[in-house]
């Protein structure tokens, strides 16, 4: 009877620790997939700071300073002649 017990106890233990084996799986490739998620994302966010960056350095330079004047204020070179096409009736 003890034996049986005891065979009992041990094949009990063994299908538990199947299923939490099983279990434990199942989470390590749900946390595998939020791991590259989660790392595509910082990839992401660092090449959009390197944009960033970028363009940081851009808007610093003569040249971007010299389209916002012609662009936006309608500000000219004192050299530059601007040609306005006629308005024909």
């Amino acid at each position: 009877m003890t034996l049986i017990g005891i065979t009992f106890v041990v094949f009990s233990l063994a299908v538990i620790v199947t299923i939490e084996g099983a279990s434990l799986k199942e989470k390590e490739l749900e946390y595998q997939f939020r791991l590259q998620n989660l790392q595509a994302q910082v990839d992401k966010e660092q090449n959009r700071a390197k944009e960033l960056e970028e363009y940081r350095v851009y808007v610093q330079t003569k040249q971007y300073i010299e389209e916002v004047a012609k662009q936006k204020l309608g500000l000219v070179k004192p050299d530059e002649i601007l040609l306005k096409p006629s308005q024909k009736k």
